[in-house]
């Protein structure tokens, strides 16, 4: 990678040897191993067993998870909040599992449409709740920084799982905790 940053950086105009760029190419591709080491992790290592039995049926909400990924189609950062809802019915996630499981699927290339998705499926599957929301809101810097240079606009998106989708209350309690300041 080290290599295609050097070409990438003749490619601009820039001299690769003037003092300030000559350690950038080894640094750009140490900085894109970490914003894209999700790909290394599979959620069973993430979650490292941290799935206990609980008799609580209450939603579980963490709100204000900070994420960051890069855009699949322009590798330009995204960056917002993630929040989490599911229903037990039998066990509980450890908490910080939430974080580590957004973290996962943010660290890949990424549309946030897919990562909302991507992350409601791993929660399911891991706890096996009764159901399970994602809501997440971004700025996305391929829309600020370039094309139509909106500086102000927030991308939201929401996947409901379950009783989080079939059941009006339920997601209304959801989206209700998630608002409220």
């Amino acid at each position: 990678m080290q290599q295609q940053y050097l070409e990438i950086i003749r490619a601009t105009g820039e001299d690769p040897n003037r003092e300030g760029l000559r350690d950038t190419p080894a640094r750009a591709a140490k900085a894109m191993a970490y914003l894209t080491s999700g790909y290394n992790k599979t959620l069973d290592e993430v979650v490292n067993n941290a799935i206990f039995t609980s008799d609580n049926d209450e939603m579980v909400i963490v709100r204000d998870i900070e994420l960051y990924s890069l855009c699949e189609h322009h590798l330009l950062p995204f960056i917002g909040k993630c929040h989490i809802a599911y229903l037990p019915d039998g066990k509980v996630i450890g908490l910080s599992k939430l974080a580590r499981i957004t973290d996962m699927y943010a660290r890949r290339l990424q549309i946030q449409e897919n990562l909302t998705k991507q992350i409601a499926d791993a929660i399911l599957a891991i706890t096996g709740a009764k159901g399970v929301g994602v809501v997440i809101e971004a700025k996305h810097m391929c829309m600020m920084m370039r094309g139509v240079e909106k500086q102000n606009s927030t991308m939201t998106t929401s996947v409901m799982l379950g009783a989080m989708r079939e059941n009006q209350a339920s997601r209304s309690e959801f989206l209700q905790l998630i608002n409220k300041a």
